[in-house]
């Protein structure tokens, strides 16, 4: 088992950044990729980018190209999502998840944080 918990989200206004963390504990000597969803109310969870164990492939979604980053520590067991140049649009509940491939479907993925709430809003 893997437990993910993810920190970093807050009250940010349009425009401004923050970056998102995901820690890792339990079997964390399996290889897993990573990824990073959101959900805002009333929506379904989407992808948003996804890095694998190397680090050496990313995906993001067309919506957040340009401006999110995903990276990742596998010595501290840590997933990173910069967010640059927020919009209110972002405003969502932001899940971190584990799995065997960088996938941009919620089935794809094995683990999961219980999430950190994200508002962008002046």
């Amino acid at each position: 088992q893997v437990q993910l918990v993810e920190s970093g989200g807050g009250l940010v206004q349009p425009g401004g950044s923050l970056r998102l963390s995901c820690t890792a504990s339990g079997r964390t000597s399996s290889t897993y990729s990573m990824g990073w969803f959101r959900q805002a109310p009333g929506k379904e969870r989407e992808f948003i980018a996804g890095i694998s164990w190397s680090g050496t492939t990313t995906r993001y979604a067309d919506s957040v190209k340009g401006r999110f980053t995903i990276s990742r520590d596998n010595a501290k067991n840590t997933v990173y999502l910069q967010i640059n140049s927020l919009k209110p649009e972002d405003t969502a509940v932001y899940y971190c998840a584990g799995g065997p491939l960088v996938g941009i479907r919620t089935s794809q993925y094995d683990y999961w944080g219980q999430g950190t709430q994200v508002t962008v809003s002046s």
